[in-house]
């Protein structure tokens, strides 16, 4: 191979590198170049954050996943269709957890983060988020005898989810209260809540809209309760990668039209069901939120 040759394939594959994120300190090309040239959106989902993401138990290891925040960047996808013309946009679905999430963007492995992550200060330094998708908050699940307050976890074992902003309130809140309590850190959700039914932990931490969807459709579950008390009122968004302004903008339009035309409401039931509406405080995002062209 001639001199020429041998530079002409290392400049090909370093190129091929730089799209992708794989060179060190490598900034990629703005997403929507990637997006027009591949026609593929892709989305980031966590299999094990209901009701916003996941895939439910026993199905194929190709089953589509599901969700309201899944949903929701779907319908951002077709809303790319017309707005960035690219009629024939795919979609392709990238697994992720609670501790690699903000990575897989990071690293251009993913486009648009579609899960459960709240939007916060700190995380901004690292990812962008599109205006709120929806508004939760961290909350416990417990026994039929077990801790309605946090007050009353002294000496007591609590499961949580890591690397979720519900982890830290957790912390926050017994640290704050002087409350000596052991925290478990465990894979899932679902074994979170296992746990407290099998009686291996007095309570469960996480949002509770998840809380709630597993103690609802899980029959196992259904002597468990949920404690009124709330951790948090926290933003959930959509993740991107950071300082990409224009994919922002275009992911915020189609947002802002999904709002504003009504289709938000088909997503919503197609999440949670038809018998399930939205809070007044969730109808008043979604009309807050929802930029006017």
């Amino acid at each position: 191979m001639s001199a020429l040759s041998k530079t002409f394939g290392a400049l090909t594959l370093a190129s091929g590198m730089w799209f992708t994120g794989e060179v060190s300190g490598q900034t990629p090309p703005p997403t929507l170049d990637q997006i027009r040239s591949s026609k593929t959106l892709r989305i980031a989902y966590d299999t094990d954050a209901p009701p916003f993401s996941y895939v439910a138990p026993g199905s194929p290891a190709t089953a589509s996943p599901q969700g309201y925040s899944v949903d929701l960047c779907r319908a951002v996808a077709d809303q790319f269709k017309e707005q960035l013309k690219i009629p024939d946009l795919q979609v392709v679905y990238v697994t992720v957890n609670s501790m690699t999430r903000f990575d897989t963007i990071i690293d251009n492995k993913a486009d648009l983060l579609c899960e459960s992550s709240t939007a916060t200060l700190s995380r901004r330094t690292r990812v962008d988020f599109s205006i709120p998708i929806f508004i939760d908050g961290a909350s416990f699940a417990i026994g039929p005898n077990g801790p309605r307050d946090v007050s009353q976890l002294a000496g007591k074992k609590v499961a949580v989810l890591p690397g979720t902003t519900t982890e830290q309130e957790l912390r926050r809140a017994l640290a704050g209260t002087r409350i000596n309590a052991e925290v478990v850190l465990v894979k899932t959700n679902q074994e979170g809540v296992e746990m407290v039914e099998k009686g291996e932990v007095a309570a469960y931490f996480a949002d509770r809209a998840t809380l709630t969807f597993l103690l609802r459709k899980e029959k196992q579950f259904a002597n468990l309760l949920m404690a009124d008390a709330y951790l948090s009122i926290e933003p959930i968004a959509l993740g991107l990668r950071r300082g990409d302004s224009d994919f922002r903008l275009a992911v915020d339009t189609a947002l802002s039209h999904i709002y504003r035309q009504g289709k938000i409401a088909q997503v919503f039931k197609g999440a949670f069901g038809p018998l399930n509406t939205p809070s007044q405080l969730l109808l008043a995002l979604y009309q807050i939120s929802g930029l006017p062209d």
